[in-house]
């Protein structure tokens, strides 16, 4: 049978939300009268996550499917995974806190019938801290500034693609990249849609500070040599800038003689120096870090098992298919 849809939904420790989830998303995707089906993944809950999408899997086995991690692996390796295993023409992600209403997946899918092969969601009003608002304002511009991909609302993951853009982003073979850009530079048609955006129903959110900025890391490198070229040209500069200063220290040496008053300021700028040469191994670390990740071409993750109607408790314990093999990124 064809599918029109298929969802695609990461899940951690989403025990307390599940059972809202499941009260509002099936009836809402049954209500767009089109044939349809439900991918969870499992993202290596530690709480009773797993076995409540297995008895949603028993309940509404005819559209649900189930993947169980072994482990953790980050949101990111658990939607690559739905990706490669999706069967429909339109695939839509979705987060399982119910930040984002599955009654809007309509507004989406209705969006793409107007020719659109990409569109991405901006929430209406958000309704988080302040601190994560603003601190998503400014990743959107610096984001924007260096990778030219331009997404008002990067960290809604209400989206929607077309087949084409979820078989090329299957194709590609890296490590760790921000979904969302990577389908938006294979996008013909790109379009965004302001959406609805509510207080998450149950739980804590599972990005720290530390994996908020490891996602823009990503971003970043994944998208663009600016950063390193920025870094090039700062050496230069730099290094042109000294060579001058050492030229007039020694001419002031020749001229005036010894003089101790200005150690401190030489201290000073030593120190800038070395911060500016700091900043550049890590950022170079970064760069060397992904090509590191990439070339040992590990299992970016495994599967513990996956339920779909006929393979109900059928424990694959399979590595990813060729496709997925490489290393996992961090999440």
């Amino acid at each position: 049978m064809n599918i029109e849809l298929s969802v695609v939904i990461p899940v951690y420790n989403e025990e307390q939300g599940l059972a809202a989830l499941f009260a509002r998303l099936y009836p809402a995707l049954d209500a767009l009268g089109i044939s349809y089906e439900i991918l969870f993944v499992n993202d290596g809950s530690r709480d009773r996550s797993a076995a409540m999408l297995r008895g949603q899997f028993q309940q509404r086995p005819d559209v649900t499917r189930v993947i169980l991690f072994n482990g953790n692996y980050g949101q990111h390796m658990a939607i690559m995974a739905g990706f490669e295993r999706v069967r429909g023409r339109r695939i839509v992600t979705l987060d399982a806190d119910l930040q984002n209403p599955p009654e809007e997946i309509g507004r989406l899918v209705a969006k793409m019938d107007e020719g659109y092969d990409y569109v991405g969601s901006i929430r209406r009003i958000r309704q988080d801290s302040a601190f994560r608002h603003y601190a998503s304002k400014a990743m959107n511009l610096l984001r924007e500034r260096i990778t030219r991909i331009r997404m008002t609302d990067q960290g809604c993951m209400l989206r929607a693609y077309s087949r084409d853009i979820i078989d090329a982003i299957n194709s590609c073979r890296e490590v760790s990249t921000y979904i969302p850009a990577l389908a938006y530079t294979f996008a013909q048609r790109p379009v965004e849609i302001e959406v609805e955006h509510e207080e998450r129903a149950a739980g804590v959110s599972k990005y720290s500070l530390y994996q908020l900025i490891r996602l823009n890391f990503d971003l970043v490198t994944a998208f663009s040599l600016v950063p390193l070229q920025l870094f090039s040209l700062a050496g230069m500069l730099i290094s042109l800038l000294s060579i001058l200063f050492v030229g007039f220290l020694a001419i002031r040496r020749l001229l005036i003689g010894p003089e101790a008053e200005g150690v401190f300021t030489l201290f000073g700028i030593v120190f800038f120096l070395l911060g500016i040469a700091l900043f550049g191994i890590g950022l170079l670390g970064e760069y060397v870090g992904r090509i590191s990740q990439q070339v040992r071409q590990r299992p970016r993750y495994l599967i513990e098992a996956l339920l779909e109607q006929g393979e109900a408790e059928a424990a694959l314990l399979r590595p990813a298919p060729a496709a997925a093999k490489q290393d996992s990124g961090a999440g």
